[in-house]
C-alpha cells in the first residue's frame, strides 16, 4: 500500500515538473523526446519478448519492466504541447490531430497504460513467467489501443 501510494505521489509530482520544463522545451524538442522514450519503451518490450520466447531470465525482464513503467509514468502528457501536433522542419510526427481534440479519451488510455505497465513491473518482480507473459499481453494491447486511434501509419 505505501509502495502505491508513493508511486501515485511520484508520479504526480513528475507529471507537474514535467508539465512546467515543458514550456521551455521547444516543440520540435518535445517531439524528439516523446519519440525517444517510445523508442526505448520499445526496445525494452523488445527484451521482455525475447524472453518469454527464449531461454527466460527473472533479471532482464524485471530491469525491462521497470525502465518501461518509469517512462510511461514520468510525465510524457507534457510532450504533447502546443505545436507538437505537426511535423515541425525535419522532425516529423505521426499523432493524428484527434489525439489534440480528444483529451478526455486520450487521458484514460494514458491511465489504463501507465496502470498495465506498473503490473507488468509488478508480476516482472515477482520472477513468474506466466504472470509476465499476461501482464506483457495487456501492455501491448494498451500500446495497440492507442496506436489504432491516434497514430499514423507510417
Amino acid at each position: 500500500m505505501k509502495k502505491t501510494i508513493a508511486h501515485t505521489i511520484l508520479g504526480m509530482l513528475a507529471l507537474s515538473l514535467a508539465t512546467a520544463a515543458s514550456a521551455q522545451v521547444k516543440p520540435e524538442d518535445q517531439i524528439k523526446y516523446r519519440q525517444a522514450g517510445y523508442r526505448f519503451m520499445s526496445w525494452n518490450m523488445g527484451k521482455i519478448k525475447g524472453n518469454l520466447e527464449g531461454s527466460y531470465n527473472k533479471d532482464q525482464v524485471a530491469a525491462a519492466a521497470d525502465a518501461i513503467a518509469g517512462i510511461a509514468n514520468s510525465g510524457m502528457g507534457a510532450l504533447y504541447g502546443p505545436g507538437t501536433d505537426k511535423a515541425i522542419g525535419s522532425v516529423k510526427t505521426r499523432v493524428k490531430p484527434e489525439f489534440f481534440k480528444e483529451g478526455e479519451n486520450v487521458g484514460k488510455l494514458a491511465r489504463e497504460f501507465n496502470a498495465a505497465t506498473n503490473d507488468l513491473a509488478k508480476a516482472a518482480a515477482g520472477g513468474d513467467a506466466a504472470a509476465v507473459k499476461t501482464a506483457f499481453g495487456k501492455v501491448g494491447e494498451s500500446c495497440k489501443g492507442c496506436h489504432d486511434k491516434y497514430r499514423e501509419s507510417e
